[in-house]
C-alpha cells in the first residue's frame, strides 16, 4: 500500500525487465538460436559494411539502402565507442542500453508521488519489446525510440527539451517528428527548428550527401508485410503475375499494377496528415498526457498507411504506447493493448514464419490480416478516444489547457 513516501517500489517490474532482456541477449549473441531466418544479418553484414563507408566522412551514396537521415550515421557509428568489442557485439549492447534507458525513464516517471502517474506503462515496455524478439536489439530503432521516450516526459515540464530531442530522433529516423503535433505553445517547434537546422547544417558541411535519402526512399514499392500488400498477396492465389524480390533494402512486390497500390497508399498517408491537422485545429483541451496520446496517435496512423511495415517500426509504438499508460489521464489503454497483441503476430510473420510470408500461404496471409487488422483497430480506436478527449469531451467547464503544478510536480521533481 502506499505510503506517506510513495508506493512501495515494484520488485517485479525490475525482475521481469531484466530477465526477458537476457533472453533477448541470448538470441542475439546465439546462444539460443531464435526461429526463421537471422535477423542479426542487418548488424552483421549492413550496418557494418555502412560504417566502414561512415568512418571515411562519406555517406554510403551508391547504396540505395541508405535510406535514413543525416544523424542515422550516429547510430551506425556508435560501436566505435566500445573499442574492445567486435562491431556487432558492440552494436547489441548499445541496443540493450538503449532499452535500459527507456525502461529507467519510465520507471522513474511512473513511481513519482501523486496520483497523476502509473506503472502501467512501464509494463508496457516490459512485455512489448521482448515480444517482437531479437529484432528489437539487431535494429537502431530501439535507440530512436529511447530518444522519443525521453522527450515526451521531459516535455511535460520542458518543451524546449521535448523540441531538441524530437529533432533528434527526426534526424535519426524522421518519425519523432511526430512528437510535436499535440504539444501547445512555441517554445517546442522552435527549439525543434533550431537543433534541426544546426543537425542539418553540421551534416551537410562535413559530409556528402547527407540528404540522398530522400530519393532512396521515394523509389520504394510495396513491401510484403505492409496493408497494401494483402492485395497481392490475396491476388496470387488468382493468376496474378507479379514477383516477389529483394529491392531497396526489404522484400517487396514488384510487378503489375504495384504502382497503384504504393500509389493509393501514398494517398492515404496524405488523408491521415489532412486528419491530424483538422484535429489540431479543433481540439480544445490540452492536458498533461495529450502530447503523448497525440504522438501515439500519429505515429499509429503513418505507420499503418506505409508502404512499409517492417517489424521494427512497432518499437516504436510500444515506446510512445508505454508513455502514454504512464499518465493516469490517458485514454489510450486499449489501443495499446491491441499494439501488445500486434506485437505478437508481428514475431510471428517474422521471423518465425516469415518463408509462408513470402510464398503468400494460407498461413502467412491469415498472419498478416490479424496483426495489420490489429494495427488499423488500435488506429481508429485512438483516433475516436483522442478525439473524444480534446475536442468533444463532455465537460463544459473551462480546462487547463497545461498540466497542472501538481500533475508536472508528480512527473519532474
Amino acid at each position: 500500500m502506499a505510503g506517506a513516501r510513495g508506493p512501495r517500489f515494484p520488485y517485479v517490474l525490475p525482475a521481469a525487465w531484466g530477465l526477458s532482456r537476457l533472453l533477448l541477449l541470448l538470441f542475439v549473441f546465439k546462444v539460443f538460436v531464435f526461429p526463421g531466418p537471422d535477423v542479426t544479418s542487418d548488424v552483421s553484414v549492413t550496418y557494418q559494411n555502412w560504417y566502414e563507408v561512415l568512418r571515411t566522412g562519406t555517406f554510403p551514396l551508391d547504396d540505395v539502402t541508405w535510406q535514413y537521415p543525416p544523424a542515422a550515421a550516429l547510430a551506425i557509428l556508435s560501436p566505435a565507442l566500445l573499442p574492445f568489442l567486435a562491431y556487432t557485439q558492440a552494436f547489441f549492447v548499445l541496443a540493450f542500453a538503449a532499452d535500459l534507458i527507456a525502461f529507467g525513464l519510465l520507471l522513474y516517471a511512473g513511481l513519482r508521488p501523486g496520483r497523476s502517474v502509473s506503472v502501467r506503462g512501464v509494463w508496457v515496455w516490459v512485455i512489448g519489446v521482448p515480444l517482437l524478439g531479437p529484432t528489437v536489439y539487431s535494429r537502431y530503432d530501439v535507440m530512436v525510440t529511447a530518444v522519443a521516450v525521453a522527450a515526451l516526459l521531459a516535455g511535460v515540464r520542458h518543451p524546449k527539451v521535448l523540441g531538441v530531442l524530437a529533432a533528434l530522433g527526426a534526424m535519426l529516423k524522421v518519425w519523432p517528428l511526430l512528437l510535436l503535433v499535440g504539444t501547445t505553445g512555441r517554445k517546442a517547434w522552435g527549439a525543434a527548428a533550431a537543433a534541426a537546422a544546426a543537425i542539418a547544417s553540421v551534416f551537410v558541411v562535413s559530409m556528402p550527401g547527407a540528404f540522398a535519402f530522400l530519393t532512396f526512399q521515394r523509389d520504394r514499392g510495396t513491401e510484403v508485410e505492409s496493408l497494401g500488400s494483402l492485395v497481392f498477396h490475396i491476388a496470387r492465389h488468382h493468376g496474378w503475375e507479379g514477383q516477389v524480390l529483394l529491392n531497396y533494402g526489404s522484400v517487396e512486390f514488384l510487378g503489375p499494377y504495384v504502382d497503384v497500390v504504393s500509389t493509393v497508399a501514398l494517398m492515404l498517408t496524405g488523408l491521415a496528415f489532412g486528419w491530424l491537422l483538422l484535429w489540431r485545429l479543433c481540439a480544445t483541451r490540452f492536458l498533461v498526457h495529450t502530447a503523448a496520446d497525440a504522438a501515439f496517435m500519429a505515429v499509429l496512423l503513418f505507420t499503418t498507411t506505409s508502404r512499409v511495415i517492417s517489424p521494427q517500426y512497432l518499437v516504436w509504438l510500444v515506446g510512445l504506447a508505454a508513455v502514454c499508460l504512464v499518465f493516469r489521464g490517458s485514454r489510450m489503454g486499449w489501443p495499446a493493448v491491441m499494439v501488445l497483441v500486434a506485437c505478437l503476430f508481428t514475431v510471428l510473420e517474422f521471423p518465425i514464419f516469415f518463408a509462408d510470408v513470402v510464398a503468400s500461404t494460407d498461413l502467412g496471409i491469415e498472419l498478416l490480416v490479424v496483426r495489420n487488422g490489429l494495427l488499423v483497430a488500435a488506429t481508429v480506436t485512438a483516433g475516436v478516444l483522442l478525439w473524444r478527449d480534446t475536442v468533444s469531451y463532455a465537460d463544459p467547464a473551462p480546462v487547463p489547457s497545461r498540466a497542472t503544478p501538481a500533475d508536472e510536480e508528480s512527473l519532474t521533481s
